[in-house]
């Protein structure tokens, strides 16, 4: 483990978050009302931000920016299991202080938690399962095929899930924490995110299960 690691994880999942967070603050503001469009802006410029962060930051960390991704690397051998709490710890502590930034440029109350936006119900924790495991899906199956083109699958994968599942597709317990501090478009009631952070690493045992038998870990 170097500290080059460490602050690449932590960098890029605060830089994540300020994509997440600071579009939807943007999208809510500009679409005056209408979800759909804030949504459609939130996704593209997620996706966007997740390219770029995956093609810098992937040689040097692996991109992870998230837990579930670096507990599925470490299930498969490929990545090593001592070094997950690192990962996980500056994965979380960037997220929020990517929430905290976000707040500060839209001239908003840096420390808050999200009151309004309630996300919780079986179609929800469904979806927060289909999505992470559709993530996981998609790297695995993309640095099989194609390892250079990670970068645009994962991008257009997390675009597309935003619109068909009925969770927007959170798929990150870092991501998930994250977001509870902030009352905005893209947060998440606090009360909330056990289940979320639980249906995400049950994505994660059945990606363990079934994803080696399509992409071998002797293939990575």
């Amino acid at each position: 483990m170097t500290a080059q690691k460490l602050l690449a994880e932590g960098l890029g999942t605060a830089l994540l978050l300020i994509g997440v967070v600071g579009s939807g603050i943007m999208a809510e503001t500009l679409a005056e009302g209408n979800i759909a469009l804030a949504l459609l802006a939130n996704a593209i410029a997620t996706g966007c931000m997740l390219y770029a962060l995956i093609t810098t930051l992937g040689p040097i960390s692996g991109a992870h920016f998230n837990p579930a991704v670096t507990i599925a690397f470490a299930l498969r051998g490929a990545f090593p299991t001592k070094e997950i709490p690192a990962y996980v710890l500056v994965q979380c502590a960037g997220g929020i202080l990517g929430v905290w930034a976000s707040h500060v440029m839209f001239d908003l109350p840096v420390l808050q938690t999200s009151a309004t936006m309630h996300r919780m119900g079986i179609g929800q924790w469904t979806s927060e399962i289909i999505a992470t495991f559709g993530l996981l899906f998609v790297i695995f199956g993309g640095l099989k095929s194609r390892a250079e083109a990670v970068p645009t699958l994962v991008a257009l994968y997390i675009t597309g899930a935003y619109w068909f599942t009925s969770s927007t597709s959170f798929a990150n317990p870092a991501v998930t924490l994250a977001r509870g501090f902030s009352d905005t478009f893209a947060g998440i009631y606090p009360g909330h995110i056990p289940m979320f952070v639980l249906m995400q690493l049950v994505a994660v045992g059945i990606a363990h299960l079934i994803l080696p038998r399509l992409f071998p870990a002797a293939d990575r």
